[in-house]
């Protein structure tokens, strides 16, 4: 059984990576999963929210760009991204999806990433 609860990028399909334009970056995660993650850690609690901010950077690139952030997990953390604001070319897109725990009195925070190769073809 996999413990990767996630985040899984399915923008704007699980397999279109050539980008033009608006799109809408989205990923899913299984909560079934993650609490299980949660409960080796320790942490018991409610999930009292989920958090997760989208970046970009070119290939070959260091620094991360933010796009942008969504809690919304109904519509799978939805944020727009007009591709025609940078160049032509291979990117890097990162969604680093931000679990808040409550733990006691004190609110913890598990954090897991995926990034996706994309091209930008405008």
């Amino acid at each position: 059984m996999s413990d990767n609860w996630g985040p899984h990028f399915i923008v704007p399909s699980e397999t279109l990576r050539d980008f033009s334009g608006r799109i809408l970056l989205r990923e899913t995660l299984d909560d079934q999963t993650l609490r299980r993650d949660l409960d080796s850690l320790g942490l018991e609690g409610p999930v009292t929210r989920i958090l997760n901010p989208w970046y970009i950077r070119k290939s070959g690139q260091n620094t991360w760009v933010k796009v942008g952030e969504s809690d919304d997990q109904t519509a799978n953390f939805p944020v727009s991204w007009d591709t025609t604001r940078v160049e032509n070319g291979k990117y890097e897109v990162l969604g680093l999806m931000h679990v808040f725990v409550r733990d006691g009195d004190q609110e913890r925070v598990v954090a897991r990433q995926n990034i996706v190769e994309v091209a930008v073809k405008n």
